[in-house]
């Protein structure tokens, strides 16, 4: 369990085709506090620490996982939004995320507006019933509140705002139209969805 606030930027420094795709990625955090089998959120995928040194820790990723979401990510040098499981009795300074994504989201644009960025994002049409004005939402692992939805006939299209601290503490210091990101709708509205389709 995360809460989409990101605590470092990791940078994957090899990354090696086995059974599944081993990824070294070096980080800023004290790998001694971290447990082998640990949980981290890499671009908002929960992933399992299976090795570890001084400055980075292991994951493998697998094809699924791979086949689903931003393919951007997964290679040497790519640069990974990081969060640590969520403690209890931890802070939930955004909101509750699973590390599990629900589709792969596009940017389709990104204006200046006052000292903010408002990304355009476009989503599956599928994922409608679960975007709402000032709801939560999570890209690329980061807990942001939806602006404005508007439903078209294959996708939904949403605005996001970040503000220069989320920015510049994310991998969002980086934002260019076609960018892929991984989306995670909230979790409530992922079972309130479920539900409803599924009254009798």
């Amino acid at each position: 369990m995360f809460t989409g606030i990101i605590t470092d930027i990791g940078t994957v420094r090899s990354a090696e085709k086995r059974d599944d795709l081993r990824l070294v990625i070096g980080c800023s955090y004290d790998m001694g506090s971290v447990d082998l089998g640990a949980s981290i959120a890499c671009s908002g995928v929960c992933l399992t620490v299976v090795d570890k040194g001084g400055d980075w820790f292991a994951v493998d990723v697998s094809d699924e996982t791979i086949a689903r979401t931003a393919d951007a990510l997964w290679h040497e040098g790519a640069r990974l939004n990081l969060e640590r499981a969520l403690k209890v009795g931890d802070e939930l300074g955004g909101h509750i995320v699973t590390g599990h994504v629900d589709a792969v989201a596009k940017i389709v644009s990104a204006e200046e507006v006052g000292g903010s960025t408002r990304l355009a994002i476009e989503a599956p049409r599928v994922l409608a019933g679960a975007i709402a004005p000032k709801g939560s939402i999570t890209l690329d692992g980061v807990s942001l509140t939806v602006n404005h939805v508007e439903d078209q006939a294959e996708t939904t299209r949403f605005t996001v705002n970040l503000i220069p601290h989320t920015a510049e503490h994310t991998t969002f210091d980086q934002v260019s139209e076609g960018r892929s990101l991984n989306l995670e709708i909230d979790v409530l509205a992922r079972y309130i969805d479920r539900m409803l389709a599924n009254r009798m």
